[in-house]
């Protein structure tokens, strides 16, 4: 074990510590994964359809593929 597990938190400790984790905890952690995604793909959006033309050139965007991009759903990557 390495000094930086040891001076981990104690829950830590025990996660580390299982060889397997309960599939209870296998499927909370992908349903955390996908709401992450879903919730960054929101935020991205929602911040593209606020850029100015100009913002959208330097980052090589026409505003129409901007505007399609920004009105996708979140859960479409």
């Amino acid at each position: 074990m390495t000094h930086h597990m040891m001076n981990a938190d104690p829950s830590l400790t025990y996660l580390t510590a299982q060889t397997r984790i309960p599939a209870a905890s296998v499927v909370a952690l992908k349903c955390a994964v996908v709401l992450s995604k879903w919730a960054t793909r929101r935020r991205s959006r929602l911040a593209l359809a606020q850029l100015t033309p100009a913002q959208l050139r330097d980052v090589g965007l026409t505003p129409a593929a901007a505007s399609i991009e920004a009105q996708r759903v979140f859960w479409r990557a």
